[in-house]
C-alpha cells in the first residue's frame, strides 16, 4: 500500500491532576481570583476603548493591573491575552450568526456589555510560570502568595508519558468542583496517511449514533434512556427548590457530559480501527449548522440538542489521524432517500426509520446502513477528485 507522507503535528491536551495541600490549594484559589478581577476590569477597558488587540490593550491596561492586583508581568501579559482570546471569540460567533441576527435581543443583550469571567475561571501559565519536574511528579508553580513548588501532581500513564515526551506551550490552571487540574498542550507527530483503499461510510443518527457501510450499528438506545432519565431527575430536583435538591443538581452536573463522552470515545475508537485494520479510509456527513437548518416538534428539539454528533466526529478525526487513516467529509443531503444499489433518490424510498426500500429497484435495506454506503461512495468520489494525480 502506498503511503503519503505528511509533515503535521497534531495538537491534544493532556489533563493531570494537581494534588495541593489546603496552603497551597488556597494560594491557587486566591491567584484565580486575582487573575479573574484583573480579566474583568481588561476586559471593561477593551469594551470601552474599542480596542481589542492584544500590543493596543497593553498600553491601556499592563502597569494598572499589576499595580492594582499584585500581578507578576507575565501573569499580567497572560491576562490581558486571556481576554484579547475571548473576544476573538465573541466577534466570531457574532459574524457567525451563532449568537442571534442583528437587531435580536440575545444579540443586542451581547453586544451591550463586556465580556466577564468567573472567579475560578481557568488561567493559562507559560514555561516561566509553571515549570515541571516529571521525574519527581510535581510542578512549580507562580502565585499571588509567591513561588510554589513541590505541588503533587498525577494522570494515566499514558498521559503522563506524553506530557514528558511532547509537551509544547501553554498550560491552564483550572479548578472544577473543588478539585485542581492543569491542561497542558501536547504536540504529537502524526502517521503517515496511508492511501485509502475503499472508504468506510458513517451515518451519524439519534436511534442509531452511528452506523458504517459494512452493517456495524453502534445504538443510542442506552445514552438516550439515560438522558431521559437525566433530565426528568433534573426537572424533578429543580422543581423542589430545596437546600438538598440544589446539592444533588450540583453534584450531578456533567455526568451525563462525561457519560456522552465515553460513549463517543468508543465508538470512535472501534471505527478507527475498523478502517485502519482494513485499510479504508473514513467518509463523514458535514452536518455544520444542521440544527439551524432542521425543524422539529418541541418535543423532538431537546433530542436534537442533546446530540453530540459534533463530538463524535471530532473524536473520530483526531484519532484517525493519529492513526494515518484518511478522512473526508461530504454533503449529506438526501443520503436517507437515495438508493445505494441504483442511486434513485425519492422521499419514498424512506418507509420509516428502519427501513430503506427503493420504489425503482425495490432494493431493500436497513434505512443507516443504505445512508451509510452512499456516504461511502461520495467519500471515495470526493477523494478521487480532491487527489486526483
Amino acid at each position: 500500500m502506498d503511503l503519503k507522507v505528511m509533515c503535521s503535528i497534531v495538537r491534544l491536551v493532556v489533563r493531570v491532576r494537581l494534588l495541593p495541600t489546603p496552603e497551597q490549594a488556597a494560594a491557587l484559589e486566591a491567584t484565580l481570583h486575582a487573575a479573574n478581577r484583573a480579566a474583568n476590569l481588561v476586559a471593561a477597558l477593551a469594551f470601552r476603548h474599542r480596542c481589542f488587540r492584544n500590543f493596543d490593550l497593553r498600553k491601556h491596561s499592563y502597569d494598572r493591573i499589576k499595580a492594582e492586583f499584585v500581578l507578576a508581568a507575565q501573569a499580567a501579559q497572560h491576562v490581558i491575552k486571556k481576554v484579547c482570546d475571548a473576544y476573538r471569540t465573541l466577534h466570531a460567533n457574532l459574524a457567525a450568526g451563532n449568537l442571534g441576527e442583528p437587531g435580536s435581543a440575545r444579540r443586542i443583550k451581547v453586544e451591550s456589555k463586556p465580556i466577564s469571567f468567573r472567579p475560578l475561571a481557568a488561567q493559562p501559565y507559560d514555561d516561566r510560570c509553571l515549570s515541571w519536574q516529571h521525574q519527581a511528579r510535581t510542578v512549580s508553580i507562580w502565585t499571588t502568595a509567591g513561588r510554589l513548588k513541590g505541588v503533587a501532581f498525577t494522570g494515566s500513564a499514558e498521559h503522563l508519558a506524553l506530557l514528558a515526551a511532547c509537551r509544547r506551550g501553554e498550560s491552564d490552571l483550572v479548578c472544577r468542583d473543588g478539585m485542581w487540574f492543569l491542561h497542558a498542550c501536547v504536540e504529537v507527530a502524526d502517521a503517515p496517511t496511508a492511501r485509502p483503499d475503499g472508504f468506510l461510510g458513517i451515518d451519524l443518527g439519534i436511534a442509531n449514533i452511528a452506523t458504517t457501510s459494512t452493517g456495524i450499528r453502534h445504538s443510542g438506545k442506552h445514552l438516550n434512556a439515560v438522558r431521559h432519565r437525566n433530565r426528568e431527575l433534573r426537572r424533578r430536583l429543580q422543581a423542589k427548590r430545596t437546600k438538598s435538591a440544589r446539592r444533588l443538581l450540583k453534584r450531578r452536573r456533567r455526568k451525563e457530559a462525561r457519560f456522552a463522552a465515553n460513549v463517543n470515545h468508543r465508538i470512535a475508537k472501534q471505527i478507527v480501527t475498523e478502517a485502519e485494520r482494513t485499510g479504508r479510509g473514513i467518509a463523514l456527513e458535514d452536518l455544520q449548522g444542521i440544527r439551524e437548518r432542521v425543524r422539529l416538534r418541541k418535543p423532538q428539539r431537546v433530542t436534537l440538542h442533546s446530540w453530540s454528533f459534533h463530538q463524535l466526529g471530532s473524536f473520530i478525526g483526531y484519532k484517525a489521524v493519529r492513526a494515518g487513516v484518511a478522512v473526508i467529509h461530504v454533503d449529506p443531503a438526501y443520503t436517507s432517500q437515495q438508493c445505494s444499489h441504483c442511486g434513485h433518490v425519492d422521499k419514498n424510498n424512506r418507509t420509516s426509520q428502519e427501513t430503506f426500500v427503493c420504489t425503482s429497484c425495490d432494493f431493500a435495506e436497513h434505512a443507516d446502513v443504505n445512508a451509510a454506503r452512499n456516504i461511502a461512495s461520495r467519500g471515495a468520489a470526493g477523494w478521487a477528485v480532491s487527489h486526483a494525480a
